[in-house]
């Protein structure tokens, strides 16, 4: 089987960031679709993220993104990625990390202001609910806003060569 896209990426260069992972055309809608691969960590060599505060950053970040007036009819998915390192933004339309880095922005406000229990922390409402780090969620937020989106470069808007 060939590699695919993600496993390509240099993850010993690769430096917390927005990416474009991926553009595509959907092959049931024809529809385009960005995939972005936000990276919270740097992957092999920073600590990855508890799964609780994984866990109540997307439960928090997907209520968002599906609430925004602006962008709400463009988001296709928001979820995390299996090694903690970060999440997969995906997008209708063709878009730039640049584009999206407002939305970003916006989010992580969001995340770092938020007080209780994030939204969807009910047993009749998730799968996992105890599982859930609110204040960590808000501490990787804001973490994820000084360090990428408050100094967007090409270093950490491009994949590394």
């Amino acid at each position: 089987m060939e590699p695919i896209a993600s496993f390509t990426v240099d993850h010993i260069r690769l430096v917390p960031g927005i990416y474009v992972s991926r553009i595509d055309q959907d092959p049931a809608s024809g529809a385009c679709i960005t995939t972005f691969d936000l990276r919270f960590t740097a992957p092999n060599r920073e600590p990855v993220m508890d799964t609780a505060t994984v866990h109540a950053l997307e439960h928090l970040g997907a209520t968002y993104l599906r609430n925004n007036p602006t962008w709400k009819n463009r988001i296709v998915y928001f979820g995390p990625m299996g090694c903690r390192t970060g999440f997969y933004l995906l997008v209708f339309g063709q878009a730039t990390s640049r584009d999206v880095a407002p939305l970003l922005r916006d989010l992580c406000a969001y995340i770092e202001a938020y007080q209780g229990d994030a939204p969807g922390a009910h047993p009749a409402e998730c799968g996992n609910y105890h599982d859930s780090d609110v204040p960590g969620a808000r501490y990787w937020a804001k973490r994820y806003r000084e360090t990428v989106l408050d100094c967007l470069s090409d270093e950490n808007t491009q994949y590394p060569a």
